[in-house]
């Protein structure tokens, strides 16, 4: 089963107005628009910790990254509600709130404004062979919906059990074995 399917409540949800999004959240080992490469043993470890927070239903994000190293609950606009590695990309599913900066962010992605997310955190870098790496100490807080996200194709999009794509790939093989069957019958 792929981890970004919708759950039957979140369809439920998405059919009361509720808003869902996915996408890549985030890369190891490649270096991003910030010069920066996250190698794949911390970003594991980072997931794992951030994880929990997912499972723990607090992992809050904000719209725009703030100065702050701290999430402020007056400006969240997001809640990741599931994070899973494929391959080198860890991908996330947001659910938008019905909060004023959730409020902003839907009528955002309403309009058609491809939007990014980028993570939050804190730690030291190193220089090494021309790029800049981050170090063990780095500590993930959050992921933010951002303009111009810096880890490369790191935008998120709507996600409607209606238009999903595994469900249009499956409803476009039964129109063909409904094609072939139709041919064959005649």
């Amino acid at each position: 089963m792929c981890p970004d399917l919708l759950t039957e409540r979140e369809k439920r949800e998405i059919s009361n107005g509720a808003m869902y999004l996915t996408g890549r959240i985030q890369t190891a080992d490649k270096q991003n628009g910030n010069g920066r490469v996250y190698p794949y043993d911390v970003l594991n470890r980072e997931m794992k910790n951030y994880k929990k927070i997912v499972d723990d239903n607090r992992a809050c994000g904000e719209l725009d990254h703030p100065d702050d190293s701290v999430v402020n609950l007056k400006n969240v606009s997001h809640i990741i509600t599931d994070v899973w590695w494929e391959g080198k990309d860890v991908m996330g599913k947001i659910k938008v709130l019905d909060t004023p900066s959730g409020r902003t962010l839907k009528e955002l992605i309403k309009a058609g404004v491809k939007l990014g997310i980028s993570s939050r955190g804190l730690g030291s870098v190193r220089e090494s062979a021309g790029q800049t790496v981050v170090e063990n100490d780095f500590q993930l807080i959050c992921f933010d919906i951002v303009s111009e996200p810096s880890t490369p194709n790191a935008f998120v999009y709507p996600k409607d059990y209606k238009a999903d794509p595994i469900r249009m790939r499956e409803h476009k093989e039964n129109k063909i074995d409904n094609l072939f069957d139709k041919i064959l019958r005649d």
